[in-house]
């Protein structure tokens, strides 16, 4: 392929909400191509080509991407289909991952939904090029009879709302897909807004431009704004060009003088409708009309026919069936396939532009900081590597780069052999082959730079490689063989021998050498692309056990395939042994168990209940810092004494709670406080470009994060404006000192050197700590104190790794049920006394270091204790649908499930409900069953993870004043409140002791009969 045919190539996916109509559109795009080889155009819509999972047929849901080659013209398109439900966004990442644009679908009833601002959102990310399809027009018409003016304004509105919602994604105004959801206008669109919306130019999505099309997936038509305005071009003498421009907005024809004029121009009684009204609508709506109502004069339909000079065979012309009568004509008029791909092809880049822009997010520039003793040739080959993959460099000599987005499995029977890949195959150990048994592992990959050949070894890279360490990270690189090379048709491959960059191509032989996800080089000198993004993470965890246990290496075996095959999926061991399986909701673990049993493990498995993860904190929402910052002072009285058992070391800790904004913060930037506190040796790495897009060019993350921690600290302060500026004050003297994150050195809590004399009077030393953290942040200089020479002295600095220890352990496992703390701060002060010849004995109490891990992680945790601990939970944003006489029942599932409702309106334009609300992750379980079945299925909901939150409810309530005793009675009989029910049940899950009567009724033997 040379630069030409290159050109020629588009890379698209397809991406919307879950029953928007994706596999439908992409039936009829596969039925134009080939002359109907693949499928025939009457199935299309009907067979759902690219759902071949027997799973996906039953559901009526996509649930993997998958990829099939199309011919349009002289054009080479790679159609990647992908699942719109959220359970299964991982897989619209691996989708977006290897597309250079996308095609975005919205339902015209529906509107924008959840999984909308998701697949936007992920599709900004990768920086892909998106086209906007707006499916089910004939909705409009047949269900809720709509006038043509009515649709407009619907159809208008919807790409208003897409528009907005893109670009608040370019300002980055929104941090999460719930933020933009709930703060989405829900109020009028004015004709000076849309009159201002037209004549940006930095609008995405304009029908003006082209890259907008109404379509009809079902009745397989479609149309964009160009077919309309060559059609009347010749009839009203003007140009095509200009008759584009005006077909939409507030433009109007007058018949008269054979002019267009805007809004400003009309007279105020006008009656005139808008050119999209009067030329598109129209006609369309009384096609339907003449082919749907009974009455109705067959004329119109005859007149386009004629018009249109459409072959229509008169079989299909005397159909008594007025909806295959009206596909036959609409199909023909306007073709679904001819609409949709001369956009993706005229809008939508191929990847030899593509790649030029999006290489930023493919590969972030790197250069070495701190250190000269860096490769200078490895590093001039791993630049000259970034340059092809940037040029799309498809000569034979340019070093070949691949991205495998995910893994998948197929039957061994579906593998096609012949020829020399049979040879080949015969001739090679295939492990692969032998450990997976009936399944064959494929790699689904997109080839950046260079050549891939049948037979070719690469090296196979993960995302932790750094080319510059040498011998240190040879255990991130691994050589491989290359089998067979395939292009994928949906369901079925086609075999090649070789493929040259820009394409999408399936791989075998990478089975034993790939996980997830990794990038495939033909030198080693390659820094690894950036790792995909998820939406989600998979927090729906269960235990899973074989019911015979003679089965567990089956079981085993089969957990090792699906955790290849499912890109999300997380398979771990838990503290006490048993085999934990994460998804990302209810439908992919059941998908997940499916697949467990039918086809990789084979054996019967037991399910346990949900697990839950929780997280624990202290009561207070962080908003008063100033006074939290006063208190933190450790010459309050407010902290904990431990002291270790042989007496040498006493133990202070003081907790306060931090913002929740600045928790939110730590939260989400666990990666890059990771990479920034874990240190990356002499051959230091930065990377100049954040992953995650942004506004500015070359945008320093860790500088980013830096004046975020400092904005996050202060942002939710309600003092006056002085004290704000001595709580600004305070806080950056504090942000000098942090010693530590926890737990695992990256997480939501902090921990704060003591700021206290070295000496004390009585002649113990401060453990003073090091701010370690603040160095690698740059809030304050790397400055070595130098200590004077004593053994206690050296002592005092052995013991700062224990007390960070002690520190890590007990932000990993709180007090009320072992979850990890949540958005804590400590301060710990160490006094070290020196040691008496008396007391020397170490061996009656143990090593020293570990007396005083022990003592601070018990130190911390009493702290909590004792300042009102709370649990905190993860909670779902839901969405729900549903028509107002399923309103009540639906309220009632919601109230029962501890739901807290946000808002509720009425859709637009029909009957139905939207109500945002939000659902605790454990009430979640089973919710779409209970909801379906308390509204006889008239109500549907989609959820996605959203945010932590407290809750109030104190766990330890004992009712104390009169008020308090008279509502809930003393303290023997008062009932555990949900906080105190949560806590038990993780606490009896984990084997800790809970506190509960074994025995409720003592004094009486009760059965279960009744005899009087």
């Amino acid at each position: 392929m040379d630069e030409c045919d290159g050109r020629k190539i588009r890379n698209i996916c397809i991406l919307a909400h879950v029953d928007h109509g994706k596999t439908t559109l992409a039936d009829h795009l596969i039925a134009s191509s080939g002359d109907g080889e693949l499928l025939k155009p009457r199935l299309a819509g009907k067979v759902r080509y690219m759902d071949y999972l027997d799973e996906e047929q039953r559901r009526a849901i996509t649930m993997k991407s998958s990829s099939i080659s199309l011919r349009y013209k002289d054009y080479s398109l790679n159609l990647i289909d992908s699942p719109g439900h959220m359970d299964f966004c991982s897989e619209v990442s691996t989708a977006a991952r290897l597309s250079d644009g996308a095609l975005v679908l919205v339902d015209a009833v529906e509107g924008v939904h959840i999984q909308t601002h998701a697949v936007l959102r992920q599709a900004w990310i990768e920086k892909l090029t998106p086209c906007l399809v707006l499916n089910k027009i004939d909705r409009l018409i047949c269900e809720l009879r709509l006038s043509p003016m009515e649709a407009y304004t619907r159809l208008i509105r919807i790409v208003h709302e897409v528009n907005g919602i893109v670009s608040a994604y370019k300002s980055e105004k929104y941090l999460s897909d719930v933020d933009s959801i709930l703060a989405s206008p829900s109020g009028e669109i004015t004709d000076e807004s849309l009159e201002l919306l037209e004549d940006d130019e930095e609008v995405t999505f304009q029908p003006q431009k082209g890259n907008v099309v109404f379509v009809c997936a079902l009745d397989g038509w479609g149309f964009g704004v160009s077919e309309f305005a060559n059609f009347y071009a010749s009839k009203l003498g003007a140009k095509a060009e200009t008759l584009q421009k005006s077909l939409w907005g507030p433009r109007y024809y007058f018949p008269k003088t054979k002019m267009i004029v805007g809004k400003k121009s009309l007279s105020a009684g006008s009656k005139i409708k808008p050119m999209f009204v009067q030329f598109v609508l129209e006609p369309l709506w009384e096609v339907y009309e003449a082919a749907l109502d009974p009455g109705s004069d067959r004329a119109v339909l005859a007149k386009v026919i004629k018009s249109f000079n459409l072959n229509i065979p008169q079989r299909e012309l005397q159909n008594k069936d007025p909806k295959n009568l009206l596909q036959s004509v609409m199909s023909r008029w306007l073709p679904l396939s001819d609409a949709v791909l001369s956009m993706a092809v005229k809008h939508l880049p191929d990847p030899i532009s593509a790649q030029a822009y999006r290489i930023p997010r493919l590969v972030p520039e790197r250069k070495v900081i701190g250190g000269n003793d860096a490769d200078s040739s490895v590093l001039a080959e791993a630049e000259h590597v970034r340059r092809s993959i940037e040029a799309c460099d498809s000569s034979r000599d340019s070093p070949c780069v691949v991205f495998v987005s995910k893994m998948f499995a197929m039957p061994m029977k579906m593998i096609p052999l012949g020829g020399d890949h049979r040879e080949r195959m015969n001739g090679l150990n295939d492990d692969d082959s032998k450990s997976e048994s009936d399944e064959c592992f494929l790699a689904f990959a997109r080839i950046f730079s260079g050549v891939l050949r049948a037979g070719q070894r690469v090296f196979v890279i993960s995302a932790l490689y750094d080319p510059l360490k040498g011998e240190s990270s040879q255990k991130y690189i691994q050589e491989a063989e290359l089998h067979s090379i395939y292009l994928m048709m949906g369901q079925g491959l086609k075999p090649v021998n070789e493929v040259k960059a820009g394409n999408v191509v399936a791989i075998r032989g990478l089975g034993p050498y790939i996980s997830k996800s990794a990038t495939l080089s033909s030198t080693r000198n390659c820094w690894p692309l950036a790792s995909m993004e998820f939406q989600v993470s998979p927090t729906l965890r269960v235990a899973i056990e074989p019911s015979d246990p003679s089965d567990m290496s089956a079981l085993m075996k089969g957990l090792r395939l699906l955790n290849r095959a499912d890109p999300f999926v997380e398979i771990t061991v838990s503290a006490r042994g048993e085999h934990v399986l994460a998804a990302a909701g209810e439908v992919h673990l059941e998908r997940c168990i499916k697949d467990l049993i039918d086809r990789f493990a084979r054996v019967n498995i037991e399910v346990s209940s949900p697990l839950v993860s929780y997280r624990e904190t202290i009561e207070g929402d962080g908003s008063n810092l100033l006074e939290s910052l006063r208190s933190l002072s450790l010459n309050a009285s407010d902290y904990v004494e431990k002291r270790t058992p042989n007496g040498r070391c006493v133990i202070r800790v003081h907790v306060m709670k931090l913002p929740h904004s600045l928790t939110k913060l730590l939260d989400e930037s666990t990666d890059l406080l990771g990479d920034i506190i874990g240190g990356k040796g002499s051959h230091s790495i930065k990377i100049l470009e954040s992953q995650s897009p942004s506004l500015e060019e070359n945008v320093d993350p860790i500088e980013a994060l830096k004046s975020q921690l400092v904005e996050a600290g202060v942002s939710s302060s309600s003092e006056t404006e002085n004290d704000r500026e001595k709580c600004k004050a305070e806080w950056a003297k504090l942000l000098k000192r942090i010693w530590a994150l926890g737990p695992r050195e990256k997480g939501p809590n902090i921990l704060f050197a003591p700021d206290g004399r070295r000496i004390c009077e009585d002649g113990s030393i401060l453990v003073r700590g090091s701010p370690h953290v603040s160095q690698r942040l740059g809030f304050t200089e790397d400055s070595t104190e130098t200590p004077p020479d004593s053994a206690l002295y050296s002592e005092a600095l052995t013991l700062e790794s224990s007390i960070v220890s002690g520190f890590q352990l007990a932000t990993a496992s709180g007090p009320l049920c072992d979850e990890p703390m949540w958005g804590l701060a400590f301060t710990i002060e160490s006094h070290l006394a020196q040691d008496s010849e008396t007391e020397k004995q170490p061996e009656n109490f143990g090593i020293f270091t570990g007396q005083v891990m022990t003592a601070v992680k018990d130190a911390c945790r009493a702290a909590v204790l004792q300042t009102n601990p709370r649990i905190v939970e993860a909670m779902y944003f839901c969405e729900l649908n549903t028509a107002p006489e399923y309103l009540g029942p639906m309220y009632a599932v919601l109230s029962r499930r501890r739901a807290r409702v946000l808002k509720e309106e009425m859709q637009e334009g029909s009957s139905l409900f939207t109500v945002h609300a939000y659902v605790p992750v454990s009430e979640s379980f089973g919710f779409a069953d209970e909801l379906r079945k308390g509204t006889s299925g008239g109500a549907s909901a989609l959820m996605v993870l959203s945010h932590w939150e407290m809750l109030e409810e104190d766990p330890f309530f004992v009712p104390k004043t009169e008020e308090e005793i008279e509502e809930f009675g003393d303290g023997a009989s008062v009932l555990p409140n949900t906080a105190r029910k949560l806590i038990n049940a993780v606490r009896r899950r984990k084997g800790l002791h809970v506190e509960e009567k074994v025995v409720q009724h003592a004094t009486k033997q009760r059965t279960l009969a009744r005899k009087v």
